[in-house]
Formats: structure tokens, C-alpha cells, sequence
């Protein structure tokens, strides 16, 4: 908790570069004290690389959520309450509204560079945690209804500073927002592709989203593998009932 209090009085003091320090300098007096980070983790800490710290992510994430919500130049309640509900899932209550005021302040009072989170996380996080990263801030921006167009460019410019491949960003943008080829979109082919390429595809696919490629305990990243792979099954399943592929 000190860490939180910590983000929280350094954000008042020198704004997000005093929040981040803030929340270091915290999350090192929280580990002396023996709080750490073991009764809880972010669902993404599994795929993260040994030089980026839980703590370190979390405020990263927390940044990219006020973002998103604020893409379309308002702030939506329910997309707050979907952030809100996963801090709720992945640390508690308590924790969790510790946690929601600093992000709160976040959303409200300033600017964050979405370039400069993203290079942070680029270089210290792999390519799966970035995908399982943007389908988590696409399910933001869908909390309210829909996906707007601002949201959609604000996720395209998080997909590039990621370095996230365009088929992969069209891919997971497809399973949110509708349209009648969103099948081939997800499985990343054009509508053109020959029965054996739409087979190739959906094979490929089925191993990238695959939940037994998920090693973990996380329940909600178990469950964000499971929704995937459905998507991916539904779209080879329009798409078999389409051409008559058996």
C-alpha cells in the first residue's frame, strides 16, 4: 500500500514523472516491509520479462487505461467500471480502490506520453503480453457500446508504439467492431484465399491463441486465451459454413 500513497503524493508534487517515482520508491519500502506483490499480481505478470518489475507494469497499464478512455474526448463510466473491475478481480477490494484513486487523478488531471510508455514496454515485455495487452484496451474502449473511430486511431497509434504487427492489431480489432469480413480479418487472410489458405489460417491461428499455450494460474488470463480461441473457431466456422468447406 505504501507504494500507492507514495504515487499518489508524488503526483501532486512533480505530476506522472513524480507519480513514477513515487511508486518505485514505494514498491522498494513495500517489499523491505514484506508486503511485496505476493498477495496479488497484474493478470499480464506471468508474461512479463525479468527486467520489468510488477509494480513497474502496473503503473504503465494504468496510464495506457486513461488513455484509452480518454480517446474520444469524454470520460465513460462504464469503461471506468470495467478498469475498475479488473483492478477489483486481480488485487481485492482494498487494494484495488487504493489503486483506483491514483488512477482516477491520473484520468482527470494529466497528459501521459503514449509513446514513451509504450518503448518502456517494448523493451521489457514480450510480443504476447503486448497482444493480450491491446485486446485488454480494446475491451475498455467496448465497455460503453462500441468502439469509437477516435478510439480505433488512438488503439492504432498504441499498436505501432508496441510494435504490434498490423495483422495481429487487425486481427484482435476485428473480434470488437463487426463488419461482414471479420472472419478473414481474425484470421488474418484476405477473403480472396484459397480453401487450403483459409485451412493453413485457421491452423496457424488455433495454435497462436491456444489456451494450453497460456502457462499460468490466472484465471482472467486463462479466461482472455478462452475468448480468443473462440473467436478464432466462430471465424473458420463463418467461413466453413460460407464456402461449404468440410
Amino acid at each position: 500500500m505504501i507504494k500507492w500513497a507514495a504515487a499518489f503524493v508524488g503526483f501532486f508534487i512533480r505530476g506522472f514523472a513524480g507519480a513514477i517515482i513515487g511508486f518505485l520508491v514505494g514498491s522498494f519500502l513495500d517489499t523491505l516491509g514484506g508486503s511485496g506483490s505476493r498477495g496479488g499480481g497484474s493478470v499480464f505478470s506471468d508474461f512479463t520479462r525479468q527486467s520489468v518489475s510488477p509494480a513497474d507494469f502496473e503503473l504503465n497499464l494504468l496510464s495506457l487505461c486513461s488513455i484509452v478512455i480518454k480517446a474520444d474526448g469524454q470520460v465513460s463510466q462504464r469503461e471506468l467500471d470495467y478498469v475498475r473491475q479488473y483492478f477489483l478481480s486481480t488485487y481485492g477490494k482494498e487494494k484495488a480502490n487504493a489503486i483506483f484513486r491514483t488512477f482516477n487523478d491520473v484520468i482527470k488531471k494529466r497528459e501521459v506520453s503514449a509513446q514513451r510508455i509504450c518503448t518502456y514496454l517494448v523493451q521489457r515485455t514480450r510480443y504476447e503480453v503486448r497482444l493480450q495487452l491491446l485486446h485488454f484496451l480494446f475491451g475498455i474502449a467496448q465497455a460503453d457500446g462500441q468502439v469509437s473511430k477516435a478510439e480505433v486511431n488512438k488503439m492504432r497509434e498504441l499498436a505501432g508504439y508496441l510494435r504490434v504487427g498490423l495483422h495481429d492489431f487487425e486481427s484482435i480489432m476485428a473480434m470488437f467492431i463487426k463488419s461482414a469480413d471479420n472472419a478473414y480479418k481474425i484470421l488474418e487472410i484476405e477473403k480472396s484465399a484459397t480453401d487450403d489458405e483459409v485451412k493453413k489460417a485457421y491452423r496457424n491461428m488455433a495454435k497462436k491463441y491456444h489456451p494450453d499455450r497460456v502457462v499460468t494460474q490466472n484465471e482472467a488470463i486463462k479466461k482472455g486465451a478462452e475468448e480468443k480461441f473462440k473467436e478464432v473457431q466462430k471465424a473458420y466456422e463463418t467461413i466453413q459454413n460460407e464456402r461449404g468447406i468440410s
